[in-house]
């Protein structure tokens, strides 16, 4: 099982309390395990990315182990602590302002 945790509005829309626990298939990419949340959470379709190009929405950014995996391909493994369910795959907010 893979954790994710998402953000408070997320949680809100998705009617959860805390990290999401979810089924993905091997190989662990970030795409599946969006893949495994927007089929788990139909509401959460068009939030963290596009509904027709699958790209990630600006000010979203994805985090695991203390990495920005944002800017990582989609198609790429995630790390082995995600994959084994030790570490969460964190969905932020991003801030923007000056």
């Amino acid at each position: 099982m893979i954790l994710v945790t998402l953000p408070t509005h997320l949680r809100a829309l998705a009617q959860v309390t805390g990290p999401v626990a979810l089924q993905v298939e091997e190989p662990v990419t970030q795409r599946a395990i969006l893949d495994a949340l927007e089929a788990a959470y139909p509401m959460l379709r068009g939030t963290i990315r596009d509904i027709g190009t699958k790209e990630r929405r600006p000010f979203v950014r994805f985090f695991a182990c203390g990495e920005d995996l944002s800017h990582e391909s989609a198609d790429t493994a995630v790390p082995a602590e995600v994959a084994a369910g030790v570490q969460p795959f964190r969905i932020i907010g991003a801030m923007a302002g000056g």
